[in-house]
């Protein structure tokens, strides 16, 4: 896509998490051309339940403020910045579909990929996955997650694993908001773009069922994964999407001033992996 097409409108502010405006074509040639360029560089892609992470954690606030590009994962995301700003958006910036849209230009321009974050069994089943969709794509590495805090120095030897498989870019499945802290973390450790891209490993590995295109469309996506998985997520739905949307509300007739606390500067002295 043309440059002149893509829709690059900066940050904006929603419930104090500043929010990229911004369509696909310009997210993956963000990423595409810190990988070619070999810069650190930090993305993830918030639905309702990484916006209000932020919200009710100042601290982690903070980080997500300091990410290169934060797009608007959920339809109710894209609609705060229409409501709010008027940006027009017509469609989301969907953490697994833009993981597609980077890795067919890593493809394309021959630029390794590193898979961090998710289990053995997934990886297993990712990685031929991607390599069907994307014959000429180059798997540098892959490393799951140890679901445990890491140990004093160990991030610099992740970093170093990364940086000699030859990865130019690096997609991190960690889920939110472990995946962000991760990310955030090893930025300055890493001259590649990290991508934290939520369930997108286990979509692309056929472990997690998509919902039907007129549930994404609408916004309801939350009700599929619910129905799936309710014991683990019915806190995050049934919680914080009313949160989210009475905040909204306020943020939109002003009656609550959202304000964006200063992006972090320190990296977190413990964090998962």
């Amino acid at each position: 896509m043309a440059a002149d097409q893509m829709i690059d409108q900066g940050k904006r502010n929603v419930l104090g998490v500043l929010v990229n405006v911004i369509d696909y074509a310009a997210a993956a040639e963000k990423v595409l051309a810190a990988a070619r360029e070999q810069r650190p560089f930090a993305l993830t892609a918030l639905a309702v339940h990484g916006v209000m992470t932020g919200v009710q954690d100042p601290a982690h606030n903070a980080r997500l403020n300091a990410f290169d590009v934060v797009t608007p994962d959920g339809q109710p995301v894209r609609w705060a910045l229409n409501l709010l700003y008027g940006a027009g958006l017509a469609d989301r910036v969907y953490g697994p579909s833009l993981t597609l849209e980077v890795l067919r230009g890593c493809a394309a321009e021959g630029l390794p990929v590193y898979l961090y974050g998710s289990t053995t069994e997934t990886l297993d089943r990712l990685v031929p996955a991607l390599t069907e969709l994307f014959p000429a794509l180059k798997i540098a590495g892959v490393e799951p997650s140890k679901f445990r805090s890491i140990r004093p120095g160990e991030d610099v030897e992740i970093a170093e694993r990364i940086k000699s498989s030859g990865a130019r870019v690096v997609l991190v499945g960690l889920g939110c908001p472990r995946q962000e802290i991760f990310a955030y973390a090893m930025r300055p450790l890493i001259d590649a773009p990290l991508l934290a891209v939520g369930a997108a490993f286990d979509y692309h590995a056929g472990q997690l069922r998509k919902p039907p295109a007129w549930m994404q469309k609408y916004g309801l996506e939350w009700l599929w994964r619910l129905g799936l998985e309710p014991g683990r997520l019915w806190k995050r739905y049934l919680l914080l999407n009313p949160a989210y949307a009475t905040r909204l509300v306020a943020q939109k007739l002003r009656l609550w001033r959202a304000v964006p606390p200063v992006p972090a500067t320190e990296r977190p002295a413990t964090f998962a992996v």
